[in-house]
C-alpha cells in the first residue's frame, strides 16, 4: 500500500502531436521529452490531442500506463512487438500499478502538483494502433488500462523529476477497484453508489454514474470500443 513520501522514478515522458497514422488521426505515436517541460492545467507544452471530446482538458490533462503491462500484452499477442509508449501515455514508470494507486493520489512532480482524477476508458484506436481487433475490449476487462491526471499545480516538469506521493486517495479507491466496478459490474447499484463517494473521481465519470443510477440503463460502448455505432 502506497505511503506518503514514497517516491517513483520515471522511465520515459512523451508527448506527441496530431497526425494521420494507423489509419486513424491521432496522437498517440508520442516521442521521448528530454529536459524540463511546462505543466499546464490541460497537459504538457507540446502535447495534442485529436478528440478533445473524450480526451485531454482539466480532468484528463496526462495519461500514465504501467511499463509492466507491456510484458503481459507480449505474451497475449507474441505477433507483435509492445514497445513504449505504444498506448499513447505521457508518463512511464514501474512500480505504480492499477492495484496500488488510488483516485486522489496527488504527487509532487518538479513544480506542479498532479492528482489521478479516473482509470484511462479504452477506445477503439488502440485497436487499430496495434492492428488487433477487440482490444480495446480485452484492456477493459482485464483493467490494465492506466489512468489520468488532474493538474492541481502547475509548473515545469521533466522526465528526470520522481514522482513523490504528497496525499494518498482513499485506499477502496485504487485504480483496479474502480475500474472493476465501472466496467465489469456497471449496473450494480451499491458500487455505483459507493464510486459516487469517491470525491477526487472526475466529472465525467459521477456524471455517468449519476446517469446509470437514475435510468437504470448502461449507456452504449460499442463506438467508444470499436468504432461503429450501435445496429
Amino acid at each position: 500500500m502506497s505511503q506518503s513520501n514514497q517516491s517513483f522514478p520515471l522511465i520515459g515522458l512523451f508527448t506527441g502531436k496530431v497526425v494521420q497514422n494507423y489509419g486513424i488521426t491521432t496522437a498517440m505515436a508520442k516521442q521521448p521529452v528530454s529536459g524540463r517541460v511546462f505543466l499546464s492545467e490541460t497537459g504538457l507544452v507540446g502535447d495534442e490531442c485529436a478528440e478533445p471530446k473524450f480526451h485531454g482538458g482539466t480532468e484528463r490533462a496526462l495519461h500514465q500506463y504501467p511499463q509492466e503491462h507491456y510484458a503481459f500484452w507480449q505474451q497475449q499477442y507474441p505477433e507483435r512487438t509492445w514497445p513504449s509508449p505504444g498506448m499513447g501515455e505521457n508518463l512511464s514508470t514501474r512500480g505504480m500499478l492499477e492495484e496500488n494507486v488510488r483516485i486522489g493520489d496527488q504527487y509532487q512532480w518538479g513544480e506542479a502538483i498532479i492528482e489521478i482524477s479516473q482509470p484511462r476508458s479504452p477506445c477503439f484506436k488502440v485497436n487499430h494502433r496495434w492492428d488487433v481487433p477487440g482490444f480495446s475490449e480485452v484492456m477493459q476487462t482485464t483493467g490494465k488500462c492506466g489512468w489520468l491526471y488532474r493538474v492541481i499545480q502547475t509548473g515545469e516538469v521533466s522526465a528526470a523529476a520522481p514522482l513523490v506521493l504528497i496525499r494518498p486517495g482513499e485506499a477502496r479507491f485504487n485504480v483496479k477497484q474502480v475500474l472493476d466496478w465501472y466496467f465489469n459490474d456497471p449496473m450494480n447499484p451499491e458500487k455505483l453508489r459507493e464510486l459516487q463517494a469517491c470525491q477526487a473521481l472526475s466529472k465525467s465519470w459521477k456524471s455517468t454514474i449519476e446517469k446509470r443510477l437514475t435510468t437504470g440503463e448502461l449507456e452504449n460502448w460499442q463506438f467508444r470500443l470499436n468504432g461503429k455505432p450501435s445496429v
